[in-house]
């Protein structure tokens, strides 16, 4: 009777886990984005894309981001106060930013990169617009919600939460503006808590296939 007891018992696990074996199967019948999810349709800044990953079995990285001679890596932490996120974070950005104005996705490289492949909806903010105090404020001004009051000083009560992003994990644009730039934002004032930081960037965000704009987007 005992023997007969355990068969049921490793018959009824051995059901449960095919099923959930089954189950994953069935979730993973495509690249997902996340858990059961394939694609997000989006309207960021003017621009109507699907985000998803790509789907083509065997796809490759774009040749822009396939070789592994490059910078020194950047460290996870920027600098205090300053969130670094990854994927699915950065994405979850992207969707209130449909509808926050208070949150902005940006793109720190230089415009050459920007043009040839982007995450979309993204806007290009060049970090090397913080070399100059004017064109700094300009670029605050215009994108992150900062003002210049009456006595010349810069009110940031008002700073977007700012997503920024360049090239991957060793690239200094990003790093550039938040902290190395002679008018960094840190160096400036601007709020470390308003700052998100997604370090994989382009690197990562191709290597996972991800929707990509520009001239070099397949």
């Amino acid at each position: 009777m005992k023997n007969l007891r355990n068969l049921v018992v490793s018959t009824l696990i051995l059901a449960f886990s095919s099923s959930i074996s089954l189950g994953a199967e069935v979730a993973e019948s495509f690249v997902a984005i996340s858990s059961g999810v394939k694609s997000i349709d989006m309207n960021l800044n003017g621009e109507k894309f699907t985000l998803m990953r790509n789907q083509t079995a065997g796809n490759k990285i774009t040749p822009l981001y396939d070789t592994t001679d490059r910078g020194t890596p950047q460290p996870m932490i920027l600098a205090p106060g300053v969130e670094t996120v990854g994927e699915l974070e950065f994405i979850d950005y992207m969707k209130k930013a449909q509808t926050d104005e208070n949150i902005v996705i940006i793109d720190s490289r230089k415009p050459g990169w920007f043009a040839r492949l982007r995450i979309p909806g993204a806007v290009n903010v060049p970090y090397t617009n913080f070399d100059n105090m004017n064109d700094a404020i300009d670029m605050m001004e215009d994108n992150m919600g900062i003002t210049v009051k009456a006595d010349k000083t810069l009110d940031f009560s008002k700073a977007k939460t700012l997503v920024l992003y360049c090239n991957g994990y060793w690239c200094g644009q990003t790093p550039g503006m938040v902290k190395n730039a002679q008018f960094a934002l840190l160096k400036i004032g601007y709020p470390a808590d308003k700052i998100k930081y997604y370090r994989g960037g382009m690197q990562a965000w191709t290597s996972l296939g991800f929707t990509v704009v520009g001239d070099d987007a397949k």
